[in-house]
């Protein structure tokens, strides 16, 4: 009896993992977005906040020649196949990739911020988007962190 008492306390709430579910897609499209416009050079609208454009063809945009856009992709497509993959097969491996992959990510944002905010002294919004999910899916981590400390 108590092993799967311990299991369960082990394993995610639904409801978090259905909202890193969501936030990982929601980011992976928006990273994605910017990657195309980054390949195939088209104008995106930036209605919001002026400065998109100079943010997305800054010399931070790229790193080593990778857009940066295209590394967020592929951040926000690994978080939402680790949990998918926990989803399904239920090893914790997986389940922890999912919650400090995030953590890496927020800091990661930080730097992005500062650089869109100081070095730059522009916003673009798609980024400033993708910060704030990047920000709930850190939450989000420390929650379930908290949580398994509780347990």
């Amino acid at each position: 009896m108590e092993a799967p008492q311990n299991q369960q306390s082990r394993s995610a709430p639904k409801w978090w993992l259905g909202s890193t579910l969501a936030l990982s897609f929601v980011g992976f499209l928006d990273a994605s977005y910017l990657t195309a416009k980054h390949y195939l050079n088209f104008e995106i609208p930036c209605s919001i906040l002026n400065g998109c454009e100079q943010v997305l063809t800054s010399q931070y945009a790229t790193l080593f020649g990778v857009p940066v856009a295209l590394l967020g992709a592929l951040y926000y497509l690994a978080v939402f196949l680790l949990a998918v993959v926990y989803l399904d097969r239920g090893k914790e491996i997986f389940l922890k990739g999912a919650v400090f992959l995030p953590i890496a990510g927020f800091f990661a944002t930080l730097w992005f911020l500062f650089v869109q905010g100081v070095l730059l002294r522009a916003l673009c919004f798609y980024c400033l988007a993708s910060a704030l999910i990047t920000t709930l899916l850190f939450c989000l981590s420390l929650f379930y962190l908290r949580r398994q400390r509780m347990h």
